[in-house]
């Protein structure tokens, strides 16, 4: 009986730290809306990332500028289906159909990994002059991403905001095989990222 109790406490103690450590969050103690002079302040732009659950990163990247956040929403994603518009374009057409102006939305159609959402997104900081950015995706992606984005844009500050309720990805994400797949999945390309290998 013993070894159960045991068993089920590692288990616990297992799932938790994996679930707080692949959600990143800057916005622990933030209210909804930003305060100037602290580190919830306001950004240059929030850069929501496809792949997963696009349409709820668009959301949550969508929420984070009607509140106020930022002034300039960037979407990176290259088309999964070629003959179609690419993934960026299908945010940027998402928030324009939430009321966002198209004018403050730039796209980048090209990355079709976490790295070259990164390679691409530094870019369009340096063009900008952006320094301090907001980074959305899916709750189970935001470690790596983060990593991802810090190794490229050194010189930016990368705050991150995780989905963590999406049609991939919850609390109980532990209750389904997609959720060990993914963060299983997650972790081995974080080790990947540490040696070296691109992803």
């Amino acid at each position: 009986m013993r070894w159960v109790i045991s068993s089920l406490v590692f288990v616990a103690v297992f799932i938790t730290l994996v679930s707080i450590y692949l959600q990143p969050n800057n916005f622990v103690g933030c209210n909804s809306t930003p305060s100037e002079g602290s580190e919830c302040a306001k950004s240059d732009a929030i850069v929501v990332v496809s792949g997963g659950d696009t349409q709820s990163r668009t959301d949550a990247g969508i929420q984070l500028y009607k509140n106020g956040w930022a002034d300039t929403l960037i979407f990176s994603g290259a088309a999964q289906d070629k003959t179609g518009p690419s993934n960026a374009e299908a945010m940027r057409r998402q928030a324009v159909e939430a009321g966002i102006p198209i004018s403050a939305t730039i796209i980048d159609e090209d990355s079709e990994s976490t790295q070259q959402n990164a390679e691409n997104t530094k870019a369009i900081f340096a063009i900008y002059g952006y320094d301090d950015i907001i980074l959305v995706t899916s709750g189970y992606h935001q470690r790596r991403a983060s990593l991802e984005f810090n190794k490229l844009a050194e010189n930016v500050n990368i705050r991150n905001h995780p989905v963590t309720q999406d049609s991939d990805w919850g609390m109980l994400w532990w209750l389904t095989p997609r959720g060990w797949w993914l963060s299983g999945g997650e972790l081995v390309k974080i080790v990947a990222f540490y040696f070296g290998v691109t992803s």
